[in-house]
């Protein structure tokens, strides 16, 4: 439910029609646009009488909605959410591209290719320090020190780091990561959510593999529900029956979301489609779609990659792709582009 309030509602009378709200049993979520101020009410209203709310002087108009997830829907929000990411800004017109390999393997290896996506117009670095892999054989990754390693990229090139939580135990060593990813295999693990709805840091979700947008947006409101807005939506692909690519990446999701909820969407391209040729085209595709912005991974030699070298690109095939998708944004690339 919502209610619309009117122009010249004061502040006292909101705190008050607030007040009556929490007395009920019901959690209000405020929204204040430029025309209008909107209460949320987050929780069981199914015996919130709305004429008696719509007797309030203050009150325009009360509404029902019937999507579940409340904090992440767009009808309580009029405007787009922008996430600040340690100074960098994904959604509400920022556009950005989080670069790096699948996963940190070396020093030189992710510090190279930190100076390189840099230069190349990457507002972040990604990395994998913690990698769920399908086998129990595969690289599982360098865990902590992968993000020490991190780290020192980060230090070097100034670029925010991007890394993925597999347990909540490994809360303590995301201390210093300024975007915490949850993994398409992470997307319903609640209680890993509800630990990351407690922290003040931007969470990246990535869309499950066969999970329907209604419940990719109810996984973001599980964070949301615990305090923590901002999150930011990743499309990785979903699985169906198609076998020439690793997943099929759904860019419908892409203006689904923007008519349902006000959060950032990004797209990754990378693991959607498991090969590198195929990767800027689908980067220009998810650009012009309205994409906030892309995830790709960029490897030194992917040839010699101990995970998902396949899809990986190089240091000059991800500049190629940068200035292609910069040319649909030109105003993005004038932001991204670090000054040496």
């Amino acid at each position: 439910m919502i209610i619309v309030l009117k122009q010249n509602a004061k502040a006292e009378q909101i705190e008050k029609l607030k007040e009556w709200i929490h007395h009920i049993g019901i959690e209000t979520h405020v929204s204040v646009g430029q025309t209008h101020t909107i209460i949320g009410l987050v929780g069981d209203t199914t015996q919130v009488d709305m004429d008696l709310v719509s007797s309030f002087d203050i009150v325009e108009s009360v509404k029902r909605i019937q999507e579940p997830f409340k904090n992440a829907s767009r009808k309580f929000h009029n405007k787009d959410l922008v996430v600040d990411i340690s100074g960098v800004k994904i959604g509400g017109g920022n556009f950005q591209i989080i670069a790096g390999p699948c996963s940190v393997e070396t020093r030189e290896q992710v510090t190279y290719v930190a100076e390189c996506v840099k230069k190349s117009g990457a507002g972040l670095l990604r990395g994998g320090a913690f990698k769920p892999r399908t086998s129990p054989y595969a690289f599982q990754g360098l865990k902590g020190e992968g993000i020490a390693l991190l780290e020192e990229a980060k230090k070097q090139t100034g670029l925010p780091i991007v890394s993925e939580i597999m347990n909540i135990s490994h809360l303590p060593m995301f201390e210093d990561v300024d975007l915490i990813q949850v993994g398409a295999r992470n997307m319903q693990n609640f209680d890993l959510l509800r630990e990351l709805g407690k922290i003040n840091k931007p969470i990246l979700l990535k869309r499950g593999l066969a999970n329907t947008i209604d419940e990719w947006l109810m996984s973001a409101e599980y964070i949301m529900s615990g305090g923590n807005e901002n999150v930011i939506l990743c499309e990785r692909g979903v699985r169906t029956f198609e076998t020439r690519t690793r997943n099929t990446l759904d860019l419908s999701s892409i203006p689904v979301l923007k008519k349902l909820s006000h959060l950032p969407v990004i797209i990754d391209p990378s693991h959607a489609l498991g090969h590198s040729e195929m990767v800027k085209p689908m980067a220009m595709a998810a650009t012009a779609a309205g994409a906030d912005g892309l995830m790709i991974e960029v490897h030194n030699n992917p040839t010699c990659a101990l995970c998902d070298g396949a899809q990986s690109l190089t240091p000059e095939e991800f500049d190629d792709v940068a200035k292609a998708v910069f040319q649909l944004r030109p105003f993005a690339c004038k932001y991204n582009v670090h000054k040496n």
